[in-house]
């Protein structure tokens, strides 16, 4: 695997994970998603954390894929429930009950550290469950089981096949850019500079450096993968046909009735 940043790399397996339909995969991560803002405080956003833990399982990777995948976007997660313990979770006063202390300006409170627990949750499965998907599922795959999803938006001139085209290149290209960032990082250290040490002046200097040479590199690449694209004579999904049609089987068929009924309770009782 290429660094610590697992969205868009791909393994290769036979689990049961593995073997199911790329639609099916792609309709469970869109409606877990969507489940997951519907889930209003932490309990449920944490149990919510169990048919993740199961679809892990059935996928028969390590833990450790999920849990460095995290490493890149630990940063992020403290700031979120940070911004959230100190400015808590409405404009209105709060009560004096629910006040835990109070640092200068800040006032830290019950219900600002419960929704930060719950915004950091939801980002830790949403990221999980996107890494999932792509660990288990080629971008072949994906761009195939995204096209036939979005196949009957055609009729009303959808570009389904290019949109589903973009998604594989993007999810490709991530890998790609991690190695390439690697490559920089080691050549610059290799001179003396760094982006990891230093005044915080010296930080923000050493990262330009390193983003103007990544970002030319991913035109470059683009660029040439445009030429290639030409020269095999590409002109869209018109006409186009699948080596191996997808089709779904009994097991796709029972998760996604498990993925709606699921849906429609979450639905319910969210409003009842």
């Amino acid at each position: 695997m290429s660094g610590n940043f697992i969205v868009g790399q791909y393994i290769p397996g036979t689990s049961p994970l593995h073997k199911l339909d790329p639609r099916t995969k792609l309709i469970m991560v869109f409606a877990y998603t969507i489940g997951l803002f519907f889930l209003p405080t932490w309990l449920p956003v944490l149990l919510a954390g169990i048919p993740l833990g199961i679809a892990v399982y059935a996928s028969r990777l390590p833990w450790r894929y999920l849990l460095l995948g995290l490493r890149p976007l630990w940063i992020l997660l403290v700031i979120t429930f940070l911004l959230h313990l100190l400015g808590g979770s409405s404009t209105a006063p709060p009560a004096p009950e629910d006040v835990w202390a109070t640092l200068g300006p800040w006032t830290i409170t019950g219900t600002g550290a419960a929704t930060g627990f719950t915004t950091v949750l939801r980002l830790a499965w949403l990221f999980s469950a996107a890494s999932l998907l792509t660990l288990t599922t080629s971008p072949m795959m994906v761009t195939h089981g995204l096209e036939r999803l979005l196949g009957p938006l055609k009729r009303w001139r959808f570009p389904a096949h290019e949109l589903a085209m973009m998604t594989s290149i993007a999810l490709r290209f991530i890998p790609t850019l991690q190695e390439e960032m690697d490559k920089i990082i080691k050549a610059q250290a290799a001179r003396g500079s760094s982006w990891r040490y230093g005044s915080w002046t010296r930080r923000a200097q050493a990262l330009v450096a390193l983003m103007v040479p990544l970002l030319l590199s991913a035109l470059r690449r683009a660029d040439d993968l445009a030429v290639a694209m030409e020269a095999r004579g590409y002109q869209g999904g018109e006409g186009r046909t699948a080596h191996h049609p997808l089709q779904m089987t009994r097991i796709d068929r029972w998760l996604l009735i498990i993925t709606a009924l699921a849906g429609i309770t979450i639905i319910l009782w969210r409003w009842a």
